[in-house]
């Protein structure tokens, strides 16, 4: 089987990233994604410039109903799946508005447990094959400042963590990552502490490190495990108190 990789998400800049990086590995990719021809001028540049084959297909998380069909007719059989679908919201309108909640949820954790489940059947009968799921630091605990979307990201690890202990006796990988802050247009106007700030294209250099090295939880940047850890450690009593 030739290595092909899957990026659920390849409207985000940090699918973008992840693919260009694979790309540039040797991978095939299939780019999937609301409103794919967004994307049909990185599938081409990704093809001419590292000589891959790449495919363009629409996928919507939110749309339960489409997803074993999507998965059914993929043009190639994936080694690697990446969901990088991701939704910050408006946590301010989301507390008023359940629409806009659920779709933060469906984003970046329902959507995911869908089609990541038929991916997750797939390689533990063939015994091999990785899943790479985008989480955040902001679901290692939740603060006023974005629970939702925090709340959300912690159900994605959940899954990822409890996938990860089926399938290990499989061998198939499934990595976690959790990012900080990263400079893209979901953060676009958010003023963000540069110490503590990333770049997709340094994201997608971790990631790829990661499937290279098998890991199972990556924090980007590094910092990051620390900074939660103390914050995770926080008494409740303390921790109501502060501004996060």
């Amino acid at each position: 089987m030739g290595k092909c990789l899957l990026l659920l998400g390849a409207n985000s800049d940090i699918g973008s990233a992840i693919a260009r990086k694979f790309a540039s590995e040797g991978f095939d990719v299939i780019l999937a994604g609301r409103r794919s021809e967004r994307f049909d001028s990185l599938a081409s540049d990704l093809s001419i410039r590292h000589n891959v084959k790449t495919f363009v297909v629409e996928f919507d998380a939110s749309k339960y109903e489409t997803h074993q069909r999507f998965f059914s007719d993929l043009q190639m059989r994936p080694e690697v799946v990446v969901y990088s679908i991701g939704h910050l919201g408006d946590q301010v309108k989301a507390r008023t508005d359940p629409e806009l909640a659920l779709d933060i949820m469906t984003s970046n954790y329902t959507g995911a447990v869908s089609i990541l489940s038929l991916f997750a059947n797939e390689f533990e009968q063939r015994k091999s094959g990785s899943i790479i799921g985008i989480s955040s630091v902001a679901g290692d605990r939740g603060r006023q400042s974005n629970y939702i979307y925090g709340s959300a990201k912690a159900g994605f690890t959940a899954f990822l963590s409890g996938l990860r202990h089926r399938l290990f006796p499989s061998g198939v990988n499934v990595i976690t990552v959790k990012p900080g802050f990263i400079c893209t247009k979901m953060t676009e106007g958010m003023q963000l502490p540069t110490p503590l700030t990333s770049t997709p294209d340094k994201l997608a250099e971790a990631v790829f490190s990661a499937y290279k090295r098998r890991k199972d939880i990556v924090y980007h940047l590094p910092m990051w495990r620390s900074i939660m850890f103390i914050i995770k450690m926080l008494p409740e009593s303390l921790f109501v108190r502060t501004k996060l």
